[in-house]
């Protein structure tokens, strides 16, 4: 049995991740409306990562016999500037998604649960990667994002990116 205050966190989090899969396509529906489609691709494969990530914590739950309660996911509420402004609102993101895991983990880490802290260490490990991936993607847009070719092979780059699952056992 998960102690109350981590199942509790765990729950949260699974709101969290569904809000940052509608937030990511948000990101996605802005860079369609611009006509970067690779972008607007990035970020919808983006939406599918939180996605599992919600519901991989989900499932965790449901395996250590805890109800599971979805809390309100509301619509994100961004305003784009330019085109780095979802970059950089990403980037923030996934900081606060890293601040929340390192939350449930100290928890964990304060009740002895050692199942729990095991589980997070895949979530941990999968978000220095987010953050990296995207401090990538901002370095690129800085470097070739001013000049329309550079934009345009930068986007068909990203064009190219396809979703693969995570390969996590709970």
């Amino acid at each position: 049995m998960l102690d109350k205050k981590v199942a509790e966190l765990i729950n949260e989090q699974v709101t969290t991740e569904f809000y940052s899969a509608y937030l990511y396509l948000d990101f996605s529906n802005y860079y369609n409306d611009q006509g970067l489609d690779g972008f607007a691709n990035w970020y919808d494969i983006q939406a599918q990562e939180e996605r599992d990530h919600a519901m991989l914590l989900r499932q965790y739950l449901i395996n250590n016999g805890v109800r599971v309660t979805f809390g309100t996911v509301d619509a994100p509420n961004q305003t784009y500037n330019s085109l780095k402004d979802p970059l950089d609102a990403g980037l923030e993101h996934e900081r606060y998604i890293t601040g929340c895991v390192n939350k449930i983990y100290k928890a964990a880490n304060e009740v002895d649960d050692f199942r729990t802290m095991q589980c997070l260490d895949w979530f941990v490990k999968e978000q220095g990667e987010e953050e990296k991936n995207v401090q990538d993607l901002i370095r690129k847009f800085e470097l070739f994002g001013g000049d329309p070719k550079g934009l345009y092979a930068l986007n068909q780059e990203l064009l190219t990116r396809v979703y693969t699952a995570p390969s996590l056992t709970l």
